[in-house]
């Protein structure tokens, strides 16, 4: 009887522990994912926003990049990499960094998201499902599109650093 107890609950604890694992992982939603992705853009306006004029071209030490270089890092590799691999239109946004104004960075910035958004709301589940060779990599174009995020995220975090270094609070963070 002992036996037949610890057997069904070994059982039930497995199936538990499967089932958890399961959804542990269990991919977000073309639609949860895309709202994560305008609460990007948003952060990033919202800490370019936070730098005084003064930061723009504060860098931790000669070999880094500056605040502005961080942010347009941000927006040209979400062009660049929704370009090459998500299948974006070659009509993409541009700018000149070294001429560029505040206002002109923050507008690019802002298109540069919504190109990164367009390219991936038009991908369909087959083509997001697909593997291409990536950075010598075989990953699907799902995995991609969370590249972006986590690159996004990584600089992101770095201008983040350069706001505290410069004296300025950073916007708060905002999960969802």
């Amino acid at each position: 009887m002992k036996n037949g107890i610890k057997v069904t609950l070994t059982a039930i604890f497995s199936a538990v522990l499967m089932v958890v694992g399961t959804l542990a992982q269990a991919q977000t939603t073309k639609e949860e994912f895309m709202s994560k992705w305008a609460n990007s853009k948003q952060f990033t306006l919202d800490v370019l926003a936070k730098m005084p004029d003064s930061g723009m071209d504060y860098k931790t030490d000669p070999g880094a990049m500056s605040f502005k270089e961080q942010i347009h890092h941000i927006a040209s590799a979400i062009v660049g990499i929704s370009q090459g691999f998500l299948k974006g239109s070659a009509d993409a946004p541009s700018i000149d960094l070294a001429t560029a104004t505040r206002a002109q960075l923050t507008e690019y910035v802002a298109a540069s998201y919504d190109y990164g958004a367009a390219a991936m709301k038009g991908l369909s589940a087959t083509d997001e499902a697909e593997k291409i060779e990536v950075f010598g990599n075989m990953v699907s174009r799902r995995q991609i599109e969370a590249l972006l995020m986590d690159h996004s995220t990584h600089h992101r975090g770095s201008a983040i650093a350069y706001l505290r270094a410069n004296g300025v609070e950073p916007p708060a963070f905002v999960g969802f």
